[in-house]
């Protein structure tokens, strides 16, 4: 079956009582649902799309029902970062992979409104052409991503054969083999539990494209977060569970690994990260009950809360068990610590 993502494959859609009246672009986006409707956009203005047989060039137009979209992806180009001179905290190095201890504000890799200035540019310039793919693929070396705005531990190839082997580990999600991953995250009160599994499928948002979000069984990717609570503001009082907690330090474990996974899981069992704009916007008035300390953290901190501190995987060429910690940045800490003194 031909799917939306097949280059140069004509996909026909046909325009429902949902998407009548939206504009052309926005109407795709609904329609083509795995394509981002800035890529959409993009592919409207190379001719990429037909209305009822006519090339449509206008993404502002708008679709009545019934109307015919004819959709052809062109082949993904080939790019060509270029390497800057970004400053690395490598954790660990050696012919075949590089460990770096990511800080938040640093994109991953080259994309729409990031073409350089990422983690990409800066491997390139550290590493030179022994990363793997280099000369044509987007990501060279990245076997797996963080947002720009999570800290912590990623592993980055360095050769094809251990980009190989480091995806096939991620893939299987530790699920066979010795690969961990587990992030340190404050959020909004406490889980009921303790301990605890969430295992809800995600999918991107037909509301908003930047946005993930938990689907019914049978709908989107399986997504499973393990949680385990941490630390609670304020602790508890003399064993008793007698003041309403304001915040939580969460670690969560990936069994999978989604886009934004940890706060769309938060978010949906009630309790977002703080500092989440895009999951916990509705928490935003819950800030002015935290003392002034703890304000002028989360406001420092400036992002959502979570980083990436415990990274294991078996290494792709020896096959010997790797395992590293990063402890939280500055800001991640300072926040932690004014939390603790409630």
């Amino acid at each position: 079956m031909t799917s939306v993502l097949d280059p140069n494959a004509s996909v026909t859609l046909r325009v429902g009582p949902e998407q009548a009246g939206q504009r052309l672009d926005k109407a795709l986006a609904l329609l083509a649902g795995e394509i981002s409707r800035a890529r959409l956009q993009q592919v409207i203005k190379e001719g990429g799309v037909r209305l009822n047989g006519a090339v449509a060039s206008d993404a502002s137009r708008k679709v009545v029902e019934g109307d015919e979209l004819a959709l052809v992806m062109p082949e993904a180009k080939p790019a060509e970062p270029i390497a800057q001179d970004i400053p690395l905290d490598v954790v660990y190095e050696d012919e075949h992979l590089i460990v770096i201890d990511k800080p938040a504000g640093l994109v991953v890799h080259p994309a729409g409104g990031h073409e350089d200035g990422t983690l990409v540019n800066a491997l390139i310039a550290h590493c030179g052409e022994s990363l793997s793919g280099i000369g044509g693929v987007r990501r060279p070396g990245i076997v797996h991503r963080l947002d720009k705005d999570t800290s912590g531990l990623l592993v980055v190839a360095k050769n094809d054969q251990a980009h190989q082997k480091l995806a096939k580990q991620f893939a299987d999600h530790g699920r066979t083999g010795p690969l961990q991953r587990a992030y340190l995250a404050i959020v909004w009160g406490t889980p009921r539990l303790r301990e605890g599994t969430i295992d809800a499928p995600i999918e991107r948002s037909n509301r908003n494209r930047e946005k993930m979000m938990v689907v019914k069984e049978g709908r989107g990717r399986e997504a499973i977060t393990h949680i385990e609570l941490i630390e609670r503001y304020p602790p508890l009082l003399k064993g008793l569970d007698e003041t309403e907690p304001l915040a939580s330090l969460i670690e969560c474990r990936l069994e999978t690994g989604r886009t934004h996974q940890i706060r769309v899981h938060m978010s949906h069992i009630g309790h977002p990260l703080l500092g989440d704009q895009l999951y916990g916007s509705g928490f935003a008035t819950k800030a002015v009950r935290l003392p002034a300390e703890a304000q002028a953290a989360l406001a420092a901190l400036g992002r959502q809360a979570l980083h990436a501190a415990i990274l294991g995987f078996a290494h792709p060429a020896t096959g010997e068990e790797m395992l590293f910690e990063s402890e939280p940045p500055a800001d991640f800490a300072n926040l932690q610590a004014a939390l603790a003194t409630l």
